[in-house]
């Protein structure tokens, strides 16, 4: 599609492809723009995420934990299409847009522990590009096949650069064995393209089952051997900050405990979404927001 600005992240082609260096920072501002010390700053630019452990209090997190157990037994909720249930045992996966939903999680995202943290990674005032809460119970949480963000939010929602930034905050405890995420540190300088064209509503199947959008065996090989592979684990109340271009993925949980998280993604105000560059239309608001309107305390 003509979005009318030059695609340097040309995606969902035909024929082979090839990846990409980044034209773009990692880390757009510096260490007088906000919280995070020059040393972190510099960690995140050259891996692409940094971990914030006790972001949350215990109390806090009891807090946010009950407001997750509310929303999935919420029965007004069920039929609303930010929604998403598991594809097999039909639970809930994902709730969309839940900064709307709860008053809880919409103070949260403006609490400076976490806005100042995303206005000084991305070096200007920021918007929320999408939220949601992510729950994977035991025994039969699916998991995410390895993808970057960008990716997705380029080819299906228009934006143009990956200046945006992840916070993955862990309401459970999070171990190498109950479904972790795993990023491949430094990855976030490699555009990887994806073959195939994006079907008409993609969303509908792909928020349970990614199968358009994700990268071939040979890249995601190539990746890990330059890369390697590491996990986020740690205590609930501690919070995960990553790149939109980071390569990322996690295994299904067949453990007893669960693994839930708030998730949130900020853009910057000067890369704000145009028209999709590879799909026929924009995927709902709810999935990739077009208010772009700036965070505020």
């Amino acid at each position: 599609m003509d979005t009318g600005i030059e695609d340097r992240y040309p995606t969902r082609v035909t024929g082979p492809v090839k990846p990409l260096d980044r034209a773009d920072p990692t880390v757009w501002g510096s260490e007088g723009d906000g919280p995070v010390d020059a040393a972190t700053l510099a960690s995140h630019d050259a891996k692409g995420f940094h971990i914030v452990e006790g972001l949350l209090s215990p109390a806090e997190v009891q807090a946010y934990w009950q407001e997750l157990v509310r929303l999935s037994g919420d029965e007004t909720l069920k039929a609303d299409e930010r929604v998403i249930t598991e594809k097999a045992s039909g639970e809930v996966r994902s709730i969309f847009e839940v900064h709307k939903i709860s008053e809880l999680i919409r103070e949260l995202v403006r609490d400076p522990r976490v806005l100042d943290r995303a206005r000084q990674i991305l070096g200007s005032e920021v918007y929320l590009h999408q939220t949601r809460v992510n729950y994977m119970p035991g025994f039969k949480g699916s998991g995410f096949y390895w993808h970057s963000d960008f990716e997705t939010w380029h080819a299906e929602d228009g934006m143009p650069s990956p200046r945006a930034v992840s916070c993955s905050i862990a309401l459970t405890d999070n171990y190498p064995y109950n479904g972790g995420l795993m990023v491949m540190p430094g990855s976030q300088r490699t555009f990887v393209p994806c073959e195939g064209e994006t079907p008409e509503d993609y969303y509908k199947a792909s928020l349970k089952e990614q199968e358009i959008g994700v990268p071939s065996p040979q890249h995601i090989t190539e990746l890990a051997a330059e890369h390697g592979v590491e996990q986020f684990t740690g205590p609930a109340g501690s919070a995960l900050w990553f790149d939109s271009n980071i390569m990322h993925g996690s295994g299904n949980n067949i453990t007893p405990f669960p693994r839930s998280n708030i998730f949130l993604v900020f853009n910057s105000v000067e890369n704000t979404l145009v028209e999709p560059f590879a799909a026929a239309k924009p995927r709902p608001t709810f999935i990739g927001s077009r208010e772009f309107i700036p965070v505020t305390r």
